[in-house]
């Protein structure tokens, strides 16, 4: 592999450099990537080159030793920590144990010491690699993972999401077979009310879902899994015909269920299917099954095909779950995008054959989800400023190519205007967090955390949109503001430099006048003289 790199924190040059010189760190297989005089400096290189390896002093200015191993650990904590100090101190021992530092080197540094030290660390870090990379390790976590990763295939499942050319590679990668040749969804449903003395709903669920597997899924060779609360079976059946028996064998489970665990269960049975891909409509017909369970009861199997057959229709697709996957692009897709989840809504909901009542039907549901999604997302969409009742009229008169052309219309006007939103949101929030710089600057305690919990967002998300907003990083900004009131209190102030330090939020009056000399390029003594100079 490439060389490993190694930062160097030490207050005294002299040392740094000796240590550079004295070993032959390209034969060692490792490359100096930089050097810190103190601790702060160190875990700015620290944060912006993540180096695999920090060899580090313990007594430095601004930030010691122990501090800097610490945020390392906590931050970055694949990288190792060596200390090579000139304190042979017992609490010093015990506190480089406590961090799990690789070596505590005693000054001064011996070369062949520590040429050994980097020997024994590239070996340890060679293994590492090698362990992450080990096709047995990698192959043994893969296996352990797979009833998650089988289980998520089932969800994709019946949600629609897998593609016909996909399935073959899923049912490799997963290990599954399903040799059917005909299926159907069974949908378990537990109810949480009621639910026997001394046992949770969750409990008695899982204790459904363990029943159902031992005395539904092995006869039936049924993939089972969790999925919305539910328990969902997967039976395959020799022909058509058995679904009765299937669902006669689910109406004796329920009894069972019921007598001997004391649930309440009602089990919904989808329609059947000859292809995998159909189980997205058969788990929706056995949802609605289930649901019919306030007409006709529970604790008992209730079979789609038996009391809606009229409702399942083979040729149309869920309007549902295609109108969700149009807003979904439209709150996240490109332009692109979006036009295309149009063509798709359309060519699969709106433009199949059908009768003029259900197009009727379709294009109202339409037209009240877009309302309704305006609203919820505070969108100013001209169309809907109109009679509602006009509009319904206009569009169910269109031809098929003027109600396309509308809908992409009103769809990428959603899109823009999210966009706008979104952005003057992010804005706003920099927008607080400048001003809460502002009002808080003289706060010694004031931080990026401190910041996040007032504005009620995660760090990493401020951070990134920080700087996407400003081009720096909000450390950076916090810093330069400070310095900014800093530089103007010491022209227009006689006060000094450790109360002006203690006024923009330093404790300590040395990291300040670092900060400062770093920001001006002068201490803050020298740049009052030379203004003030300047000025007479």
């Amino acid at each position: 592999m490439d060389k490993y790199t190694i930062l160097l924190a030490d207050d005294e040059e002299d040392v740094i450099q000796v240590i550079i010189k004295k070993i032959n760190w390209e034969e060692l297989g490792f490359s100096v990537i930089g050097y810190a005089n103190n601790g702060v400096k160190a875990l700015e290189i620290i944060e912006e080159l993540q180096p695999d390896v920090v060899m580090t002093d313990i007594k430095m200015p601004y930030m010691d030793g122990i501090e800097l191993s610490n945020r390392i650990k906590a931050g970055f904590p694949a990288t190792k920590i060596l200390f090579f100090t000139g304190f042979d101190e017992f609490e010093y021992a015990k506190e480089a144990v406590h961090l799990e530092v690789e070596e505590y080197i005693l000054k001064p540094v011996n070369s062949i010491e520590l040429t050994n030290v980097f020997k024994q660390l590239k070996i340890k870090l060679d293994q590492e690699i090698n362990e992450k990379r080990n096709v047995e390790i990698l192959q043994k976590y893969y296996l352990e993972s797979l009833p998650l990763l089988q289980a998520d295939f089932y969800s994709s499942l019946i949600e629609g999401r897998i593609n016909e050319h996909e399935i073959p590679k899923y049912l490799s990668d997963y290990q599954l077979s399903f040799p059917g040749p005909f299926f159907c969804c069974l949908v378990i449903h537990t109810s949480s009310n009621p639910v026997p003395q001394d046992m949770n709903p969750l409990l008695l669920s899982t204790s459904v879902q363990k029943q159902a597997k031992e005395r539904l899924a092995e006869k039936w060779q049924a993939k089972c899994f969790s999925y919305l609360g539910n328990t969902v079976l997967i039976p395959q059946l020799k022909n058509e015909s058995m679904i009765s028996e299937l669902t006669d064998e689910c109406d004796r489970f329920c009894k069972y269920a019921k007598r001997i665990i004391g649930a309440v269960v009602t089990i919904g049975v989808g329609k059947t299917c000859r292809n995998i891909l159909e189980l997205s409509q058969s788990y929706r017909s056995a949802r609605v099954a289930v649901s019919y369970r306030v007409i006709y009861g529970a604790s008992r199997a209730i079979n789609i095909k038996e009391i809606v057959p009229q409702k399942i229709d083979k040729s149309s697709p869920s309007n549902d779950m295609e109108l969700s996957n149009l807003f979904k692009i439209i709150r996240l897709g490109s332009e692109k995008d979006v036009i295309k989840a149009v063509g798709k809504y359309l060519d699969h909901t709106l433009f199949p054959k059908k009768s003029l009542h259900q197009h009727h039907i379709y294009v109202m549901e339409l037209i009240s989800t877009l309302y309704k999604f305006s609203i919820n997302n505070d969108i100013d969409i001209e169309d809907f400023s109109t009679d509602i009742k006009k509009l319904y009229g206009s569009l169910l008169d269109l031809e098929p190519d003027a109600l396309q052309k509308w809908l992409v219309g009103i769809s990428l006007s959603c899109h823009d205007k999210l966009i706008v939103a979104r952005n003057k949101s992010t804005q706003s929030l920099v927008d607080k967090a400048k001003e809460y710089v502002h009002n808080n600057y003289t706060d010694e305690e004031l931080s990026l955390d401190s910041v996040c919990n007032v504005l009620g967002v995660s760090n990493s998300y401020f951070s990134t949109i920080f700087k996407k907003e400003t081009g720096n990083s909000f450390i950076t900004y916090l810093t330069d503001y400070r310095m900014d009131r800093a530089s103007c209190m010491l022209l227009e102030t006689n006060e000094k430099s450790y109360i002006i330090a203690k006024n923009v939020g330093y404790t300590d009056p040395n990291y300040f006048s670092y900060v400062f000399k770093r920001c001006f390029g002068v201490s803050p003594s020298k740049y009052r003289t030379e203004h003030t100079e300047n000025e007479k």
